[in-house]
């Protein structure tokens, strides 16, 4: 810049001439005094040009004006916003970093998950799991959607959703993934929440009609896998985001049936189990030892883009669940070794495994879902999650492996205690102060002009539940 440029520069910042004053000469350079103020169309200059102008401010001024309050060009913002979506959520970091959130999540889940003498085996789909909260995230708003967003691991990722969505789509190549959103019949979702869902998760909505509807559906997604994933319709349930997922994948390099023999499982270095072996004398695997782990690894790959990773303790005084602290999945991914000839032993097993999460999710710290959320996105009125019901099988035999999961977000009304006075009672009209009952009485009809109607068997209240039944279940018929 020269002096006569700068000099100009000077009066323009004391004297606050407009760009219309300067426009007509093209060699001054005109700079935003206060870049974060979005900038208008200047005079004399083609919007629609692709010309870059010399000054870089120019050019930074108009980002900054975009990321804080939007394009310069009224009503593009939008279309730019879903623009950056689309070349984001198909990136490589972005597959990356959602695969590494769902990681996350599962081990986090797998430190939590409590195993018992009656079910020691854990079995869990973070992706399942990650694919219910991140629809649930849909209809949260404020803390609700902070607190979600962070045990998702997605308040770093931009376009959170959208990867996520881009993801399903390469996943569906090799999986099925079936989502759904079951409501009850009357309850009103927000047309904001049923269109995101359809967009990105491909959840549409169904009316509840029962419990075996709900377990059909399960058995059908999950190619009958999993049956009767719920024991009963929840109390005072509302809505239900469910979704399931399906895996049967052949081993690159299968097991001849004809070699599989019994053999023992060591639960420690004092306990051991019957099995069934599968033996490969020279079977390609991907093996190695990880020092720091103290453990093996090895993956064994299936005829599609998928394998089934192991990492197995050198010792057995090792509790595998304390591992899931220090391990990171993708990074023991990338260091997998080529194929080579290994003498393999692998247990045939088929085992299923359920669970209500909403201990574990309360544990690290989601807790607020289950006492106070805030889904105003989702529908009007106090919303609660009442529970999160998960349940997956594994089964590995020679030929390969299938896997099922479900996970269902149970939404219903605030767990506000109901009382309805709707029945002869006793009153006492008290002083608190002093205690003495000022008035006392029995009610057995509050409107005794009415004329008195038969109560149908089975009739139901406005809310739609049994009328000769409260929402806990109980008669609300006196005792005889």
């Amino acid at each position: 810049m020269d002096l006569r440029q700068t000099l100009l520069l000077i009066c323009l910042c004391s004297q606050g001439v407009t760009n219309a004053e300067v426009a007509d000469d093209e060699s001054i350079p005109l700079v935003p005094l206060i870049p974060l103020m979005a900038s208008h169309p200047i005079e004399g200059v083609d919007k629609n040009s692709t010309a870059q102008p010399e000054n870089t401010y120019t050019t930074d001024a108009t980002v900054i004006a975009t990321t804080v309050t939007g394009s310069p060009e009224e009503g593009s913002s939008a279309e730019e916003s879903e623009h950056d979506c689309k070349s984001i959520e198909q990136s490589p970091e972005s597959t990356e970093a959602i695969a590494a959130a769902i990681q996350r999540l599962g081990l986090q889940l797998l430190q939590n998950l409590e195993t018992t003498p009656e079910e020691p085996n854990v079995i869990i789909s973070p992706f399942s799991i990650s694919l219910a909260l991140s629809q649930l995230s849909l209809g949260a708003v404020n803390e609700t959607l902070e607190l979600l967003m962070h045990h998702l691991h997605g308040n770093a990722l931009p376009c959170y959703h959208e990867s996520l969505r881009n993801v399903l789509v390469h996943l569906r190549s090799d999986l099925e993934i079936a989502t759904r959103i079951f409501l009850r019949q009357g309850f009103e979702l927000k047309e904001g929440f049923i269109n995101e869902s359809l967009r990105l998760y491909e959840s549409e909505p169904a009316l509840i009609e029962s419990k075996q509807q709900i377990n059909d559906w399960v058995e059908k997604a999950t190619n009958g896998k999993l049956t009767d994933f719920l024991s009963a319709l929840p109390p005072n349930l509302l809505l239900m985001l469910i979704n399931a997922v399906h895996f049967k994948g052949k081993w690159k390099a299968q097991f001849d049936p004809r070699f599989t023999s019994r053999g023992v499982f060591y639960l420690d270095d004092r306990r051991m189990v019957d099995v069934e072996v599968m033996e490969g004398a020279k079977h390609p695997l991907s093996l190695f030892i990880d020092n720091e782990l103290e453990a093996q690894v090895a993956s064994f790959p299936f005829e599609t883009s998928m394998s089934f990773l192991v990492v197995m303790p050198l010792s057995g005084h090792v509790n595998v669940s304390s591992l899931a602290a220090k391990l990171n999945v993708l990074d023991l991914y990338d260091r997998l070794p080529k194929e080579r000839a290994v003498q393999v032993k692998v247990p045939k097993f088929k085992l299923e495994y359920a669970q209500e999460l909403q201990k574990v999710l309360t544990k690290l710290g989601l807790g607020q879902m289950f006492s106070n959320p805030n889904l105003a996105e989702m529908a009007d009125g106090p919303l609660v999650v009442s529970s999160v019901v998960h349940k997956s099988s594994m089964e590995i035999n020679e030929e390969g492996s299938e896997a099922a999961a479900a996970t269902a977000v149970v939404i219903s009304r605030s767990s506000i205690p109901i009382f309805h006075l709707s029945q002869p009672f006793f009153f006492a009209l008290m002083d608190d102060t002093t205690r003495v009952p000022i008035f006392m009485g029995v009610i057995n009809n509050p409107n005794p002009g009415a004329p008195i109607m038969q109560r149908e068997p089975g009739s139901k209240d406005k809310l739609g539940f049994p009328m000769d039944k409260n929402h806990d279940g109980s008669s609300t018929l006196p005792p005889k």
